[in-house]
C-alpha cells in the first residue's frame, strides 16, 4: 500500500537516527527547543498526517504507523509525546525492526478513562483506568466542525493544567506551532478517535526494545499513577519530573534533557 509523502524535517547528516512525533493539535515545531541539544544526531522531525505540512492519510492508527514505518529509517530511536507516544508504541509493536529504542513522553497506552468491568468468570472487577473522561473528548469532537482554532486552543490549555507556569507554557506552545498551518479537520478527527478508541494496554507487553517513559507529576491528562498498572521489566525505565505537567520538555527543558540525553547515549 502506498501513502502520500509526509513532511519530515531531517536535521543532521550523521549519528544515530532519532524520530520525534508530536501530540494532538500541534506540529513538529513544538520540538524546536530540543534541536541544539540533539545536534549530534540525525533527527527526523515529523509532521503527523493532517498536521503541519503533512497531507491527510485515510484510515486509523494502523495506516498512520505503516506510512511512518515506510518513510523513516529503520533502527531509529523513536520519541513520541502524548498522542505521538501512542503512535510510536504502535510502531514498536508492529514494526520492531524500525524501533531500536522507544521513548514516550506524557503518554498512555490508553488515553480514555475506563470504568471498572466485572469479570463474571472470576467474580471480581478489574480496576478503573485513569485517563481523559469520555465526555471531554466527545465535546472536542463535536466542536471541531464549529470552531477548529478555538478547539485546538482549548486542548492546549488542558495540556498545561497543573503546571506551575501553565499560562506561559500555553503561550510558548502556541508561539512554536503557529508558524505552520492549522491541522486539517480530518487529521484532528482521526487523532481524537485514536485518543478515544486505541487501547494498547495488552499489546505493550510485546515491546522488547529499551523503553524510557517520562512523566509529569502534575499531568492532568495522563496521571502518573498509571505507572503501577503498566508492564515493569528490565528493558523499561520510568522517570518522573516533579513540577512538570503534560509538556515537560516545554516547562522544564533542562531537567527533561538531563533525563533524556544520558539514556539516549546508552543506546546509540
Amino acid at each position: 500500500m502506498s501513502f502520500p509523502a509526509l513532511h519530515i524535517d531531517t536535521v543532521g547528516s550523521q549519528g544515530q537516527d532519532i524520530v520525534l512525533l508530536h501530540g494532538w493539535g500541534v506540529n513538529n515545531q513544538v520540538f524546536s527547543p530540543l534541536q541544539n541539544a540533539l545536534h549530534q544526531y540525525r533527527v527526523h522531525y515529523v509532521d503527523l498526517p493532517g498536521f503541519g505540512l503533512s497531507p491527510n492519510i485515510d484510515g486509523d492508527i494502523k495506516q498512520w504507523t505503516q506510512a511512518l514505518a515506510t518513510q523513516l529509517p529503520q533502527q531509529a530511536i523513536w520519541v513520541g509525546w502524548s498522542l505521538g507516544g501512542l503512535i510510536a508504541s504502535q510502531v514498536a509493536i508492529d514494526y520492531p525492526e524500525s524501533v531500536a529504542a522507544l521513548v514516550t513522553i506524557a503518554s498512555s497506552p490508553c488515553f480514555m478513562a475506563r470504568e471498572s468491568v466485572m469479570t463474571h468468570e472470576k467474580g471480581y472487577s478489574t480496576p478503573s483506568w485513569p485517563g481523559i473522561q469520555p465526555e471531554v473528548l466527545a465535546q472536542f469532537s463535536s466542536q471541531l466542525s464549529r470552531d477548529l482554532p478555538r478547539t485546538v486552543e482549548r486542548f492546549l490549555a488542558i495540556q498545561a493544567m497543573g503546571s506551575d507556569n501553565a499560562k506561559s507554557d500555553i503561550q510558548h506552545i502556541k508561539s512554536l506551532v503557529l508558524s505552520k498551518p492549522l491541522p486539517t479537520q480530518q487529521g484532528l478527527s482521526q487523532g481524537l478517535d485514536m485518543l478515544a478508541q486505541v487501547d494498547l494496554r495488552a499489546s505493550v507487553t510485546q515491546i522488547q526494545q529499551p523503553w524510557l517513559r517520562i512523566w509529569g507529576k502534575l499531568d492532568g491528562l495522563v496521571p502518573r499513577k498509571i505507572i503501577t498498572s503498566l508492564p515493569s521489566r528490565d528493558n523499561i525505565e520510568d522517570m518522573v519530573i516533579n513540577k512538570a505537567s503534560h509538556a515537560p520538555f516545554i516547562s522544564h527543558p533542562e531537567e527533561f534533557l538531563d533525563r533524556l540525553l544520558p539514556w539516549i547515549i546508552k543506546y546509540c
